[in-house]
């Protein structure tokens, strides 16, 4: 249950040519005559977003974004105040990445979470990511450019940390002109220094022990991107923590150092890693290379498989199209603990998607029980329900699980099918509108939308039209 990440080439031209267009003299000044305020921070921070949302892969599943954001925040806690709320997502890509920019919203990529093995080195991260954003490092260098407004700014925080679109043919060619005049000499300015990255690792140190994580966690996943730096992708547009954080190999040697001379009571400090291998198993069986995956569970002793190692071997062997195989790695992992949440979720999606209904629902509803805000469980559960007609409890859940993803076209998708089929034909049409604009098609986007309005007959109605529009209107129109 993932945004689809979608390129298309003339229309990311045209908003980009308007993005990188000369600024009025009149509204040149992003900034004002001194500093960036708080609120230019927020809104550039929420155009990147709005950017950055469109054209990757985001993370859905609220165990993973839950996990994360907890880790995130405990960060956060063990920093002074900061004057924004920070924001979290996941990323769905196999680079081992990780980055923040001003307004508090930070990223981190699926392949940084699967490769770290405790949870004070995932913290390591984020803590040196957050210093960025409370050092006001890009802060200061954007402060500089006194000529470059706000729309341009943020297409150059995109190119600069995501790449803008893909790897190759429209991705380049977009990249080449986010990249281009204006831009480019910009994007320059906002690179780190040597001097960013130590403050950086020094305050990120800082809230990590604040925290109550070991410290060795930093250098230590620092360490692990080194070793990786092969694997990363070379066809992928999204430059790698290396690319963006430079010195790292003699940062680490300075973070070492300073470790040596913490209390011993620091360096003892153990993570509980439960979740964190949970979810490790959700991103490597679903979202990594299925044949990759199937590898790493065959070279693991089944001696040593947990329950959720049967999960993964299940869900890898699902992708892999052999359902026998599933079905028995399924029954391995409800042998061994059939009271974990999240095997019953994994178990009971498995039955819902062969047509067993009876047996999807009893695991699905135990599942939930357990787990309320489990988005992917309720969103199981809503279809599950809408297939036995019941069309009240399905539409309440799907409901739910919205208000947790939002901007899913897949869940808007089914919302409107299930309110159609139970003769809401504004609000089925409203919905199906709302999952055409966010993923990318808004031709059918329009036809939903005239449907909608065709019988529209109450205020309320008429102001739901009123918010599509406005969201249509948001995305058709350059990043501004």
């Amino acid at each position: 249950m993932r945004k689809r990440l979608f390129t298309i080439l003339p229309a990311l031209i045209a908003a980009l040519a308007t993005v990188l267009a000369p600024i009025p003299a009149a509204r040149a000044g992003l900034l004002g005559p001194d500093k960036m305020t708080i609120r230019d921070e927020n809104r550039l921070g929420a155009q990147f977003d709005r950017i950055l949302r469109t054209r990757m892969s985001m993370v859905g599943d609220s165990y993973i974004t839950s996990y994360v954001d907890g880790v995130v925040q405990r960060i956060v806690a063990a920093k002074r105040p900061m004057p924004f709320k920070v924001r979290s997502a996941v990323i769905a890509n196999p680079i081992l990445n990780a980055f923040a920019i001003p307004g508090g919203y930070i990223y981190i990529f699926t392949g940084l979470i699967q490769e770290v093995t405790s949870e004070s080195q995932l913290a390591g991260v984020i803590g040196h990511e957050l210093a960025h954003v409370s050092q006001r490092h890009v802060a200061q260098r954007i402060e500089k450019q006194k000529t470059v407004g706000l729309l341009t700014m943020a297409g150059v925080l995109a190119g600069a940390f995501i790449g803008i679109a893909g790897g190759s043919g429209s991705g380049k060619a977009a990249q080449a002109l986010i990249m281009g005049s204006q831009g480019l000499g910009t994007a320059a300015m906002l690179g780190y220094s040597q001097d960013d990255e130590r403050e950086a690792d020094h305050v990120g140190m800082n809230s990590l022990v604040k925290a109550g994580y070991n410290p060795n966690g930093m250098p230590q996943t620092f360490e692990i991107m080194l070793k990786n730096r092969w694997f990363d992708s070379g066809s992928s547009s999204v430059p790698t923590y290396l690319s963006t954080h430079p010195g790292l190999a003699d940062r680490i040697i300075y973070l070492k150092d300073r470790i040596a001379r913490m209390p011993p009571v620091f360096t003892e400090r153990t993570d509980d890693n439960t979740m964190l291998h949970k979810i490790q198993v959700l991103i490597r069986s679903k979202m990594s290379d299925a044949a990759t995956a199937k590898a790493y569970w065959d070279s693991k002793p089944k001696k040593e498989y947990t329950a959720m190692d049967w999960i993964g071997l299940g869900n890898v062997e699902i992708r892999l199209k052999d359902q026998d195989a599933a079905r028995k790695a399924f029954a391995k992992a409800l042998e061994m603990d059939r009271e974990d949440s999240l095997v019953c979720r994994e178990v009971g999606i498995f039955y819902f998607k062969n047509g067993n209904y009876s047996e999807a629902f009893k695991y699905l509803q135990k599942a939930i029980i357990k787990h309320r805000n489990d988005a992917v469980g309720l969103f199981y559960m809503a279809r599950l329900q809408a297939e036995n007609k019941d069309y009240g409890r399905a539409i309440a859940n799907m409901r739910q699980v919205l208000s947790m993803v939002p901007e899913d076209a897949e869940v808007h998708y089914h919302l409107g099918m299930i309110l159609g089929e139970s003769g809401d034909v504004f609000g089925g049409n409203l919905n199906l509108a709302y999952a055409s604009v966010y993923s990318g098609d808004m031709r059918k986007a329009g036809y939903h939308r005239q449907q909608a309005a065709a019988v529209a007959t109450t205020e309320e109605q008429k102001k739901a039209l009123a918010d599509l529009d406005n969201v249509i209107k948001l995305r058709n129109q350059p990043m501004g």
